[in-house]
């Protein structure tokens, strides 16, 4: 078993998907100010939904600066790229775990009609 587990990661790894979202990736984890950017926007939202867990109301200024600060972060085209590729390689394993979830599921490997009745008819669902 562990042997095909390989070769699916094998295959995976060729596909020209693959190559560009790690590419996007591996420039953004080189780019000290990306990440650094990157981590201050991740604590700023962490601030935000810890304070609305604990019932403050946030205000408009603070929503609005994170607006900003999200916006500033995405207009860096290796910050930008980075979060497009994060959400590909997410879509990719996503994808293959409908698959594999799929195959246990039926006993047999899953056919592009096995997913049909299950599609969300809004494409980010991966059967499509």
């Amino acid at each position: 078993m562990l042997d095909k587990t390989r070769e699916l990661c094998e295959t995976i790894i060729q596909q020209p998907e693959f190559d560009s979202v790690r590419q996007r990736i591996d420039q953004f984890l080189v780019n000290d100010a990306a990440r650094q950017h990157y981590q201050e926007l991740n604590e700023t939202g962490e601030h935000l939904h810890h304070k609305q867990q604990q019932g403050v109301e946030i205000s408009k200024e603070e929503i609005e600066a994170f607006e900003k600060q999200r916006q500033d972060f995405l207009s860096n085209p290796i910050a930008k790229g980075f979060m497009e590729a994060q959400d590909e390689a997410f879509k990719m394993r996503d994808q293959v775990a409908q698959y594999v979830g799929k195959t246990f599921e039926l006993g047999r490997v899953p056919g592009e009609d096995d997913f049909e009745s299950e599609c969300c008819n809004e494409g980010g669902c991966g059967c499509s």
